[in-house]
Parts: structure tokens; sequence; C-alpha cells
């Protein structure tokens, strides 16, 4: 167990240095003016406050974004990966079984993640009937996920998060990754970058689901 954890604190570090990296969310060379802009925010408004083993997203112009749906992994069974949900209970998703699932993983600092927010919050909205929408924070930090929420005021998103940083080293080599399950719990479509998911390309993937 003792060289688990060690092993664990090694890999996690490395893993965030590369998804920061793919992600965008690294310092700015403009002689740190980026974040301390980011500093400021951060003292208005305390859910944005930064950790220190996190960047400051600084929402690069041309920074990647969805655009099309990866499906060379159609059929694959989800992970039976464990995380909390908002009440702070151990899941899984086969918990949500029964319906359509799509799994966000995201992380307060990482620019398109946010970006990408408030059209999952209308699409969780919009879709409440027939689809859960987990968005899985994947913040070293879990206790800064829920006020991050409370203060953008999402009508639908709740804060799911990893504790155990799981999910990143099994299933993301890039922030925002959305991977979209059926009712019994085999994948659909994935896709890497912020999406709109309340145009066309979302709406129509959605209304095909089962």
């Amino acid at each position: 167990m003792a060289l688990e954890v060690f092993m664990r604190s090694l890999i996690v570090p490395v893993l965030l240095a590369g998804l920061l990296a793919a992600c965008g969310d690294k310092p700015s060379g403009d002689g740190g003016q980026g974040n301390a802009a980011a500093s400021a925010n951060s003292a208005a408004n305390p859910a944005d406050a930064v950790s220190a083993d996190e960047v400051a997203p600084s929402a690069p112009a041309g920074a990647a974004a969805g655009g099309s749906f990866d499906r060379s992994h159609a059929g694959d069974a989800a992970p039976t990966l464990a995380f909390l949900d908002p009440a702070g209970k151990s899941v899984t998703l086969v918990n949500y079984r029964g319906k359509p699932v799509l799994l966000n993983l995201w992380a307060t600092w990482c620019g398109p993640c946010v970006k990408e927010l408030p059209t999952l919050d209308a699409l969780a909205t919009r879709e409440a009937g027939r689809l859960h929408v987990v968005t899985l924070s994947q913040d070293m930090d879990p206790a800064k996920v829920a006020p991050f929420f409370a203060a953008r005021n999402f009508k639908t998103l709740k804060a799911y998060t990893d504790p155990k940083m799981a999910w990143v080293p099994a299933v993301a080599s890039n922030l925002p990754t959305s991977i979209l399950y059926d009712s019994t719990g085999h994948e659909v479509l994935r896709t890497v970058g912020d999406l709109d998911w309340t145009g066309e390309l979302a709406t129509k993937a959605i209304a095909a689901l089962k």
C-alpha cells in the first residue's frame, strides 16, 4: 500500500503537467501579467483561487476546440472507476445506467473546460429527463469545485470529483474530454476540446441516443 501511494504521488503530478500543457493553461510570456490578472480576479472571487499545484488558465487565442467525434471506442464498456457524487458518495457509472450518460472530464484551471461548462449546463437542463451529465473535476483539490460551481449559478450541473485522480491516466490525455455512453453503459463517442453542446453537431448526437 505504501508503495502504491508513493507511485501515485509521482505519477499524478506528471500527468497533470501533461494535461496543463495540452490544455494550453500555462504561464504567459508577458512577465507575469497574466498570472497577476488571475490573482486579482481570484481575490474578487475566492471560487477562482488557484492552488499551488495548478496553473491559472490564460485562455490562449486559437485554443483547440472540439468539432468532431471519435467513434473508435464505440461499444467499449464504461470504466468501473469510482468517483464522488455531489453528496460525497462513492459511485461508478454503473449507478447511472438506464439513461445515457455524458461524462465530461474538466478542471477549474482549464480555460477551454470553463468555456464549455455553460453549454453543458444548457444541455443538462434541456435533456434532464433522458440524459445524465456528469461533470467530473480533475482538480487535485476537490474542495474548490463546489464553490466554483456555486459562483456560476448553474441551473442543472452538479460537482462530481475524483479525489484519487483515477480518471486522468485511465481515459484522458487532454482536457476537456467528453465521453458519451448509452443507457447500457457502452461508449457511443467521445470528443476532445471544448464543444458547444447546444449546437447542431451535439444535438444530432444526443437525439440519436438509445
